[in-house]
């Protein structure tokens, strides 16, 4: 069977935040992902970035009394 070729939009990388630039993710054959940046430096950025619709109205007094 014939292969596929590749085209530039198949070798083309995704555009990343500065603060990620580099970021390498990959999933191997047993569905474990790898990367070359720690989960926590990942997380961090996450945390910091992207709004948690869980969390928007938690309101963090009633969170510290309990």
């Amino acid at each position: 069977m014939p292969r596929k070729k590749s085209t530039d939009k198949e070798n083309k990388k995704p555009k990343v935040n500065k603060e990620l630039e580099g970021l390498d993710i990959k999933i191997n054959s047993l569905g474990e992902i790898i990367t070359n940046y720690n989960i926590d430096t990942i997380n961090e950025f996450l945390n910091k970035t992207v709004d948690d619709k869980k969390l928007r109205d938690r309101d963090e007094d009633s969170k510290k009394n309990s």
